[in-house]
């Protein structure tokens, strides 16, 4: 009975939500998604999996294929040169290859931001318009008395209700047996869902933020030179305009995240070299 969680318990009421009301229905409440949380959750767990698999199944292994431990920096001088040499030779011979490599890693991303608000949206249907000001609504909880207090999470995941049990007495009259069921499973569905409501804030922020970073990456060319020089500042400003001038942007974002992968000594050679290869004329000209 939700006007019973307004009520004072031990006068009015035995316990938060729960009356003796039970001929008026519309001071009814049922909760028929509790039971189904289980469930529920299983399947959010599968949708913030689902732009890892396909990313995983688009990217087919070929950053670590092209990168080839060069991650490491102990590594033997013959070996490492070899690997170097031989993903120097990969660069040059697949430039302007890999703009769906790119696209695909962005619509990845942009996949995380739908999948978590489509996400926050069905739950807040599901648990009847209460999710989207649920972590609100406990984070006011400090400054309300606690006489006055309606836990937001009592009323969403209720924790006791009121059982009515028939049973038959020794001579065989039906007796009804009234009391107070602990449900403790809500307690537990109760703290798990105020830890996704603030994860789940953060990330929408966090992806939001993202989307608007890589629209300004895209939409703005003369910005990549100083994000590929923020990636590795031993390679000259130089060398990244080279390469953010003459490669497009499905190379230009290999070759960014390639940094995020190699070891720094190792990947300013690799990006020296490769400027050398795609503009020797500027490099001769410099000379």
């Amino acid at each position: 009975m939700p006007d019973a969680f307004r009520r004072q318990v031990g006068r009015e009421v035995a316990h938060p939500g729960i009356a003796n009301d039970f001929d008026e229905e519309d001071a009814k409440k049922y909760y028929t998604y509790y039971q189904w949380v289980c469930f529920v959750l299983f399947f959010q767990a599968i949708a913030c999996y689902t732009p890892k698999f396909l990313w995983d199944k688009f990217e087919g292994g070929l950053m670590r294929m092209i990168v080839m431990g060069l991650n490491i920096t102990i590594c033997p001088r013959a070996e490492k040169e070899a690997k170097r040499d031989a993903l120097l030779d990969y660069l040059t011979k697949h430039v302007k290859r890999h703009k769906m490599y790119a696209i695909r890693y962005w619509l990845c991303e942009a996949m995380c931001l739908i999948n978590i608000i489509v996400q926050m949206y069905l739950m807040n249907r599901f648990f009847d318009g209460e999710f989207m000001s649920y972590g609100t609504r406990i984070m006011q909880l400090s400054d309300v008395p606690q006489e006055q207090r309606v836990d937001p999470m009592v009323y969403i995941f209720p924790r006791v209700t009121k059982c009515i049990f028939h049973k038959y007495g020794a001579s065989g009259s039906l007796q009804k047996h009234d009391s107070l069921c602990i449900l403790p499973l809500n307690i537990v569905n109760e703290k798990t869902y105020v830890f996704i409501w603030f994860w789940y804030m953060i990330l929408l922020a966090l992806l939001i933020g993202l989307i608007v970073f890589r629209a300004f990456m895209l939409l703005m060319p003369k910005f990549r030179p100083r994000l590929l020089h923020a990636r590795n500042r031993m390679i000259s400003l130089e060398t990244c305009r080279i390469l953010s001038q003459k490669l497009d942007i499905g190379d230009w974002w290999l070759i960014y995240m390639l940094g995020r992968n190699l070891d720094p000594a190792i990947y300013k050679e690799v990006m020296t070299e490769f400027s050398k290869e795609i503009d020797p004329s500027r490099y001769n000209r410099n000379k």
